[in-house]
């Protein structure tokens, strides 16, 4: 039982058992497990917050469990003290510092790409396109781990800040494709 008044939150901890073969079941629980965020501790044991937000994920990975002649346990836990629950939210919360660091660096990436189209003088509406939809990925994949996030990770609002910084060098690009195809800026045209 935790000793101070600050609130810690209870965990779904699965545990689940898979036969070896054939692998794609183990394979498909796992991607399941990934994608909701859930904090591996050991071969087959999968811990989540104790949150309406995992729920739908947790009943995926049991239905696939399932489908694939698994078994799975499912156990509500608790820290046993403050500290163990602490310390069971910073394992969790520093998986998803990963997941923030991983976005970061693909945010770098995405505007060293839009640094080359634009020194290459590359306006046309096909590379655009390909920018758009790069930015949408980002956006989905910020969504995701923002939804997972429970904790609120040191990172997670540079992250936003970075998706604004994105979203704001895709309209200026956007503007030098407009400019080079109709060979006057969008406000010179209107």
């Amino acid at each position: 039982m935790t000793t101070d008044s600050s609130p810690h939150v209870d965990w779904t901890v699965l545990v689940i058992r898979l036969a070896a073969e054939p692998t794609r079941h183990r394979v498909a629980v796992w991607r399941e497990l990934r994608k909701v965020g859930a904090l591996s501790l050991g071969q087959g044991v999968w811990a989540v917050p104790d949150l309406p937000v995992f729920a739908a994920g947790i009943t995926r990975a049991r239905e696939l469990t399932d489908r694939a002649d698994g078994e799975t346990v499912t156990l509500r836990a608790a820290g046993v003290t403050d500290v163990d629950a602490a310390r069971f939210e910073a394992m969790f919360t520093a998986a998803r510092e990963d997941d923030w660091s991983e976005f970061l660096s693909d945010c770098d990436k995405y505007e060293a790409e839009l640094d080359r189209e634009i020194a290459s003088a590359k306006f046309t509406l096909a590379e655009l396109d390909e920018e758009e939809q790069s930015l949408e990925r980002l956006r989905r994949w910020h969504r995701d781990i923002k939804t997972r996030d429970a904790f609120g990770a040191p990172s997670a609002s540079a992250a936003t800040e970075r998706l604004r910084t994105c979203t704001d060098r895709l309209h200026d690009y956007t503007d030098r494709v407009f400019a080079a195809l109709h060979g006057a800026g969008p406000e010179e045209s209107a």
